[in-house]
């Protein structure tokens, strides 16, 4: 099922000469040596349509792009762009009218913001830069995306990311765009920027810009999107209008398995209590919180943004500082608050952001899983070169890292296998409490059901597993209970079998109940 084209209400409604698509992609092949990227996908997206295009890192999405984009020149296959061929080269599709937001933005921040809107066609007379026509061009181009307040002469690398974001969307409406294709582009936003972001689009759509939007988050393709394609293994699986796919079909289509699977949760025999937090206090975030775990045990940690609940988690394993309250750990009461006194307890934290925080990007696999280990890898004086090596690798089989092997630089790995090298490295030392905080973020819907089934097999061993994450799905889905936090304060816990979306939503946004 290749060849897919969808239509909104009101283009299926529409005259004839209304309904010719913006852009066709017909029977797109692309192959590298020994993979086969893309597999004949068809597609077409009208003008002031949004189209979501999903699907499982590996699934040539990225592929799909870059040949659009004129990166990639396709092995078979035809792209027109209203009715007329595309003729190849990057140079070629932006004359047409695409352009492309990727995740790592194409920007330079010592040029200012119009410099960068006009890079390389800066209007020009007599060989000489006009840069007040360009300033005025720039301010129309910022206004469209929300930018009003932000001087074209202004240093581009003197704005906040989210601002820098806009900047790129308003470079392809200073381009003339007329095809917009935005991959992830909230993987570093905030809540408050991607409503900003959220608002761009609809009003790009609403003047007739055809959106291509790509994203692992499935709450963003259902807010924004008019469509979705399923893209996997390099071929279009599925393509429907969003009033036809539920989350459960887009899964399954995605990995091709169904949502109860996605899941791997399970009841199990838990043991003692393991972890006891009684009045903690971190100041100024962490104001009042108290729980306790026991081994075997998933327990999710639910709030909104600024509720403290990665400040918990730092403040448990040490990484910041005790202003009030207690922590235990099998009943011995830690007083000497650091990381190295978190680890000698039996206490290992993996950090939301695991590019700043949680690995060394630089270095290969075996250094990374081999830290938090130095000191048991260690023979008078001296690492064990052997150990650190079977050490690695015993983790990386345990957890499935997709590498050539553990001398692979870590930066070269998708999202999904950096978060199981953080992971194995956490498990290296056999913890008493794991704490997680959003560990399946940035990482696509097959790594998350991999990263899941992790999970219940550490808890299945024993360790205590503590889970911070802000998608409702996966907290619901994994955790035995759920704590929500309201203000720095665990306000309510409440049981599996009680916990749904509203109620979870109701106390972490009223720190009350209904």
């Amino acid at each position: 099922m290749h060849d897919m084209t969808v239509e909104t209400e009101a283009q299926a409604h529409a005259p004839a000469h209304a309904k010719a698509p913006l852009l066709r992609m017909q029977g797109i092949v692309k192959s590298f040596p020994g993979v086969k990227a893309l597999r004949g996908v068809s597609l077409e997206l009208h003008a002031g349509h949004v189209m979501a295009i999903v699907g499982e890192n590996g699934a040539g999405k990225s592929s799909l792009v870059k040949v659009l984009s004129g990166a990639y020149e396709p092995d078979e296959g035809s792209i027109e762009i209203d009715g007329m061929p595309l003729a190849r080269g990057t140079n070629a599709a932006i004359d047409a009218g695409v352009a492309v937001i990727y995740q790592e933005l194409s920007l330079i921040n010592d040029m200012t913001v119009a410099e960068n809107l006009f890079l390389g066609r800066m209007p020009s007379r007599n060989g000489f830069v006009m840069m007040r026509e360009a300033n005025a061009m720039a301010r129309e181009a910022l206004a469209r995306v929300g930018l009003d307040n932000v001087p074209p002469w202004m240093r581009l690398g003197d704005l906040p990311l989210n601002k820098r974001q806009l900047v790129e969307v308003a470079k392809g409406i200073a381009r003339d765009a007329r095809i917009l294709v935005m991959d992830e582009p909230t993987a570093a936003l905030q809540s408050h920027d991607i409503a900003n972001l959220y608002a761009v689009v609809r009003r790009l759509r609403a003047e007739g810009m055809g959106i291509i939007f790509i994203s692992h988050h499935l709450e963003e393709v259902f807010e924004l999107a008019d469509s979705a394609v399923v893209m996997r293994d390099g071929a279009t699986v599925g393509a429907r209008p969003m009033a036809q796919w539920s989350e459960a079909d887009l899964v399954q289509a995605m990995v091709a398995r169904n949502l109860e699977s996605f899941y791997p949760w399970e009841p199990r025999e838990y043991g003692p209590v393991v972890l006891e937090v009684r009045n903690l206090a971190s100041a100024p975030l962490l104001r009042n919180a108290s729980f306790s775990v026991r081994a075997g045990e998933i327990v999710g940690i639910a709030g909104i943004a600024g509720a403290g609940r990665t400040e918990l988690l730092k403040t448990i394993f040490g990484a910041l500082p005790v202003s009030g309250g207690e922590i235990l750990v099998r009943g011995r009461k830690i007083t000497n608050h650091s990381p190295t006194e978190g680890v000698r307890h039996g206490l290992v934290y993996t950090s939301e952001d695991r590019k700043l925080e949680g690995l060394v990007l630089e270095a290969n696999i075996e250094e990374n899983i081999a830290l938090s280990s130095l000191k048991a890898l260690a023979s008078g004086g001296f690492v064990s070169r052997a150990k650190k090596r079977k050490l690695a690798q015993e983790a990386s089989a345990r957890f499935g890292v997709r590498a050539s092997s553990v001398l692979q630089i870590t930066g070269t790995l998708s999202g999904g296998n950096q978060q199981k090298v953080i992971l194995g490295r956490a498990t290296a030392t056999s913890p008493t409490v794991i704490m997680l905080d959003e560990p399946t973020r940035g990482i696509d819907v097959g790594a998350k059901s991999e990263i899941y089934a992790h999970m219940v097999t550490m808890a299945r061993a024993g360790a205590a597993v503590v889970m911070v994450s802000s998608e409702l799905p996966e907290l619901l889905g994994m955790s035995d209970r759920v704590l929500v936090m309201y203000r720095g304060s665990i306000v309510t816990e409440i049981a599996r079998d009680k916990a749904d979306s509203e109620t979870v939503i109701q106390w972490a946004t009223t720190g009350a109940g209904a």
